[in-house]
């Protein structure tokens, strides 16, 4: 097994402004800078929104990446799109329900902690009201039920990662045989566990391909002799493992939204170690280098076997 701690966000100048209002048509409306690239971000930051407003992410409608329409963000990398991003969205969901709450009170004439939000209305006392309806009475009375907010790449956490394999090594043929894997990871709240596994089984799927399969070769001098994905070879759909088993530690994060850290690039780390230690407690050598090929295992046990006395 291999553990790994990811210091993620660049600790200075990363920052990321959201912009977030109710509607007309008594929906959501967020506009953030930073990008979706499959990153999963869309969906956690309707999810912050949600779970601050008491509504549900169907409501919540987002403009990503729109330099016309949206903040600054310096930009969905260094596990940001969570963390940085994801708190200004935070900070702008607080603000709104705020405002909101203070405006029912003063509308309706009633003390605020009588002005509750749920999902789709606005309540005081038992008096239920559409939110869309909320907006038009906000309008007419002359507010605007928007707010702006930023946040920083400071103060930052660290994540923490372990990996875990059981392998077979064939001493004949150098080939490994993955029996058993198994990740662990401290990603403080997981907002959306379903994509943070879909992203650990990824991460575990690159980094075995990182060690297992993938190397570029270069001449003597210097340049690559298999720049093509003929000649170098990355993981395909079926060399992926059949189920990594994946544990989400229980913690809370002091600065990150709603308790979350950082996850992103961090579960690729202790990938390659765990296997390179695995191999190890195989056969009793240690290789410092990928990749792990199975003519370079059986090359090095072949020469440890030579240099045993008969």
């Amino acid at each position: 097994m291999a553990i790994s701690m990811h210091g993620s966000v660049p600790p200075t100048e990363h920052r990321s402004e959201a912009r977030l209002g109710l509607g007309a048509d008594g929906n959501y409306h967020l506009a953030i800078g930073t990008a979706e690239f499959g990153n999963g971000t869309t969906t956690v930051h309707r999810q912050i929104v949600s779970s601050v407003l008491n509504s549900t992410a169907s409501r919540v409608r987002v403009i990503q990446s729109d330099t016309d329409k949206t903040g600054y963000d310096t930009g969905a990398f260094a596990s940001a799109g969570t963390v940085v991003a994801g708190n200004a969205v935070r900070l702008a969901a607080e603000a709104l329900r705020d405002r909101m709450l203070t405006f029912a009170s003063k509308n309706y004439a009633v003390g605020r902690d009588a002005c509750r939000i749920e999902h789709d209305a606005i309540f005081y006392n038992d008096t239920r009201v559409p939110l869309a309806d909320f907006f038009a009475a906000a309008r007419r009375a002359g507010r605007q039920l928007e707010t702006v907010r930023k946040a920083y790449g400071t103060p930052r956490s660290v994540t923490f990662q372990v990996q875990a394999f059981r392998i077979a090594v064939n001493r004949v043929t150098g080939e490994i045989v993955i029996l058993q894997s198994v990740h662990g990871c401290d990603g403080g709240v997981i907002i959306n566990p379903m994509q943070c596994r879909a992203q650990i089984d990824g991460a575990v799927a690159q980094g075995v391909g990182w060690t297992l399969q993938e190397k570029m070769v270069f001449d003597d001098r210097g340049r690559m002799i298999n720049p093509s994905f003929r000649n170098y070879r990355i993981p395909a759909y079926a060399d992926a493992l059949a189920r990594t088993e994946i544990y989400f530690a229980e913690t809370h994060d002091a600065f990150g939204p709603l308790g979350a850290k950082s996850m992103s690039e961090a579960p690729i780390y202790p990938i390659a170690p765990a296997l390179a230690n695995a191999l190890t407690d195989a056969t009793g050598i240690r290789f410092h280098d990928s990749s792990l090929t199975p003519d370079r295992i059986y090359r090095r046990i072949f020469e440890s076997t030579e240099k045993k006395p008969a």
